[in-house]
């Protein structure tokens, strides 16, 4: 069996209404499988408002609007009449399915009833947000839920060897396999530092700027963040405060860290500015599965202060790139980022060790390890 041989129908919750590394990944791999010879058709919810063009045919599913001021994002009901005939005109022999939510377990149902191969990709750590919303004693309950979907498939694939450690705890026995990340190292360098642009900003040359770069959610960790700048300000360390994205809890953000600099959203050469226009990049949040913002951030000469956790234990090595610190321990956090903040050598080396240990992630390599494990499955 060649590439040219695959039908692959993904199912996606979240394909392109809304930009985030979890659906800029589906894309990616969906553009290499295109390029590769394969045929592409995707299944998600979709919106008036799309944040960008699908790669790939998109075929709209039924959906509804979430709730909790989480309204931006949809939820998909499931496999209507006209998409299982859409299912049956396309005759798919891979399924592709990147959420355990409904129509991720319903495509799940689909596959394994017509006999066709289903791989699960994972992108979210759904079973820590609930915490961050005073609903912490679901968690259990979300682990059991992830634990069921994913050995329901014929393959998981995850983006980072600590995730593949945390579900074979879980007591997934499914195999998995490794689909990593790749990073656009024409776009993303120390080259793209920009001292006037900073300047515009209200940033002097000689201030040293932490950064965030992401949704503005509160489970990025924003709460842990604001205390530790209000900590840094404790103890008189200058800094000034950098923050890179949109998102629905900016306001909740900028009452936190009243300083801070808010850029909104970036895209393309602009956002990659503004990544090298960072001095450090501070990453608490414990929801990542690999951290493509930290690999950009690395790439640009950045070093990185993060959590212990899953995805940034497997980028940054401590004290050489960065600083892995207690998940929520706030003055270990300042004391990481004071090192730096009053270490300019040692900061400049830790931002030239974070850009010379990214060079290997590339999207093609990365996205070739998915359509082999495609074909790997097509042809049983």
């Amino acid at each position: 069996m060649l590439a040219s041989d695959l039908r692959i129908a993904l199912f996606s919750g979240n394909y392109n209404y809304v930009r985030d590394g979890a659906n800029q990944a589906l894309n990616r791999v969906m553009g290499s499988a295109l390029a590769a010879g394969a045929h592409v058709r995707v299944y998600s919810p979709t919106t008036d408002t799309p944040a960008f063009a699908p790669t790939g045919d998109l075929v709209s599913v039924p959906s509804w609007s979430l709730p909790g001021g989480r309204g931006e994002y949809r939820l998909a009901k499931g496999l209507s009449a006209s998409v299982r005939a859409d299912l049956a005109m396309w005759k798919p022999n891979i399924v592709h399915v990147s959420a355990p939510d409904i129509l991720g377990h319903r495509a799940a149902t689909w596959a394994r009833r017509q006999g066709i191969p289903c791989i699960a990709s994972l992108h979210t750590r759904f079973e820590t947000y609930p915490h961050y919303y005073g609903l912490g004693f679901i968690e259990p309950l979300l682990v059991w839920m992830q634990k069921r979907f994913y050995n329901r498939v014929d393959r998981v694939m995850v983006p980072s060897p600590s995730m593949k450690t945390l579900l074979e705890q879980w007591g997934v026995t499914t195999p998995i396999g490794i689909w990593s990340r790749g990073i656009n190292h024409e776009r993303f360098h120390p080259g793209r530092r920009d001292m006037a642009w900073r300047r515009s900003l209200g940033i002097a040359d000689g201030e040293v700027a932490v950064g965030f770069l992401g949704r503005l959610v509160l489970e990025k960790g924003l709460g842990v963040f604001a205390d530790v700048i209000s900590e840094l300000k404790r103890r008189g360390v200058p800094h000034r405060v950098l923050v890179i994205g949109e998102g629905p809890a900016r306001d909740w953000f900028a009452s936190h860290v009243p300083e801070a600099v808010f850029t909104g959203f970036q895209g393309g050469d602009d956002l990659a500015r503004a990544v090298a226009g960072m001095d450090i990049f501070f990453m608490p949040s414990v929801t990542e599965t690999f951290g493509n913002v930290t690999t950009e951030a690395m790439a640009a000469g950045v070093p990185v202060v993060a959590a212990r956790a899953t995805g940034s234990i497997d980028l940054v090595e401590d004290g050489v790139n960065g600083f892995l610190v207690p998940p929520q321990d706030v003055r270990a956090y300042a004391d990481a980022i004071q090192r730096l903040i009053e270490a300019p050598a040692l900061r400049a080396s830790a931002g030239r060790a974070g850009h010379d240990s990214v060079q290997g992630y590339e999207w093609d390599q990365v996205n070739a390890a998915m359509i082999e494990t495609y074909l790997t499955l097509a042809r049983r």
